[in-house]
């Protein structure tokens, strides 16, 4: 905000204006913040606080590495920005102060850690508005990061206004398909362009209320196309647990699948389906009620996924403890319950999803908790969409020498016009992940000479 003082001609009279900042959008990924009216200083963290200090080509590696963030979609709001560290904690306010602090995902930390962008005091500078306090911004005083309200004085603008560099730190491998906290990623293609639709993730009790679209032409350059479905003001019947979405293509439409609950009262989750003309939404609940009802079926109404085979006959698979499928109707937003079936495998918990190749079915799910480091994918094979089905063992588990942790939750995509196939996936945000802090990888998924498929080495 910018507050203007008018005085009247009889100098009696004194009117405030508030006059809103420009909004900045920022572009995600690593970046270096360098300050306005201390060229050649940037934003750093040391012993956990932050602070102002010069850093320059021969600054040490550990230097550089403090003065580096990656800028990740807001953990409070997606139209807003968190900062994170290399070592994956976030920039966030306490008591006034900026420090850096590992994600706890409950409201006060994702809104303490959640800044929104304005325009700075020069050409092509930002500052950082706090998302809990709208009247305070990041500013450096005395060389320390604090959070201050804001005073529409020279001093003070340059004080909170900094200049997105290149980052200090070389790139690693480490980082994520999409920067920032995601899970549950479906991944498909749609005329010839790859689309990505994940859980948006950092929230605890996987709390989040919002579904975000990403598309590339390479699985390497990945386009946000924002909020797609947001469960507050887009569904009548859920405000929480947006979990697992699933997008098909049908009918000259977009449907998409989806899990959802209440923040209270009713603890169950259903699964709905919302539709659009674009496969970048914006997505409308298509039934105004859910699909799958909470104690419809035994187990839990999750991890909905669509497959179509040759025919055009689209198939629902969805459950948690039980896995189930059921033919839909053309229509695709309905179903004759007579028709459910379980095909639960052994060691099932979760996340089905079905691929078909060479005339061979796949049957693909998650064991084990996605809290927990050994949460993995296996799979089986069938002779149709129903089965029956084939176990054929764990595909896509841990690795600790890379630390690399709890995979799962996966989806598959062949590139268009080939056999070259790719696997989405969840893991623990690398290095200090957990359950509830995960980030999305795709690695390649090839198959045997017999049809069965290769362990998928997981890579940084």
């Amino acid at each position: 905000m910018r507050v203007l003082a008018v005085l009247t001609l009889s100098g009696l009279l004194t009117v405030l204006l508030t006059v809103p900042a420009a909004a900045a959008t920022l572009p995600t990924g690593a970046r270096s913040l360098e300050s306005v009216n201390y060229p050649g200083s940037y934003v750093r963290h040391q012993d956990s606080l932050g602070r102002l200090d010069p850093v320059t080509a021969s600054s040490a590696a550990q230097t550089k590495l403090d003065a580096t963030f990656t800028v990740v979609n807001g953990l409070a709001s997606p139209s807003c920005y968190s900062l994170q560290t290399k070592d994956g904690r976030f920039l966030r306010h306490r008591d006034w102060r900026l420090r850096i602090d590992t994600n706890t995902g409950d409201p006060t930390f994702r809104a303490d850690a959640t800044f929104c962008a304005v325009d700075g005091s020069v050409a092509g500078s930002v500052s950082f508005v706090s998302y809990n306090y709208p009247n305070r911004r990041i500013r450096h005083r005395d060389f320390g990061l604090w959070l201050d309200t804001y005073a529409d004085a020279a001093v003070f603008r340059a004080d909170s206004s900094f200049r997105l560099t290149a980052p200090w730190a070389p790139k690693t491998t480490k980082g994520p398909v999409i920067p920032g906290l995601f899970a549950d990623p479906h991944i498909t293609t749609f005329n010839g362009r790859y689309y990505l639709y994940p859980t948006t993730d950092g929230f605890a009790g996987w709390s989040g209320t919002y579904y975000k679209a990403f598309s590339s032409p390479d699985l390497v350059n990945w386009t946000d196309h924002g909020v797609i479905l947001d469960h507050g003001p887009d569904v009548s019947w859920a405000d929480n647990s947006a979990w697992a979405p699933a997008v098909v293509a049908k009918n000259g439409r977009y449907y998409l699948y989806f899990s959802g609950g209440l923040a209270s009262g009713d603890t169950g989750k259903h699964i709905g389906v919302a539709v659009a003309d674009s496969p970048t939404g914006p997505f409308r609940d298509a039934l105004g009620r859910p699909l799958i009802r909470n104690g419809q079926f035994s187990g839990q109404m999750i991890d909905p996924m669509v497959f179509t085979d040759d025919d055009e006959q689209s198939y629902l698979y969805w459950g948690q403890g039980v896995a189930r499928v059921v033919p839909l109707n053309a229509d695709m937003v309905s179903f004759d319950p007579a028709r459910v079936r379980v095909i639960t495998p052994p060691e099932y918990n979760e996340a089905s999803f079905v691929l078909k190749r060479n005339g061979t079915y796949y049957f693909m799910w998650s064991e084990n908790d996605t809290r927990s480091e050994d949460y993995r994918v296996a799979y089986a094979t069938g002779p149709s969409p129903l089965g029956p089905w084939t176990k054929h063992g764990v595909v896509l588990q841990k690795r600790l020498d890379l630390g690399i942790k709890g995979p799962g939750h996966h989806s598959v995509v062949r590139a268009p016009g080939t056999d070259t196939w790719y696997i989405a996936y969840h893991r623990f945000a690398v290095p200090a992940g957990n359950g509830t802090n995960r980030e999305v990888a795709i690695d390649r998924m090839e198959f045997n000479a017999d049809g069965t498929i290769r362990p998928v080495v997981p890579t940084l």
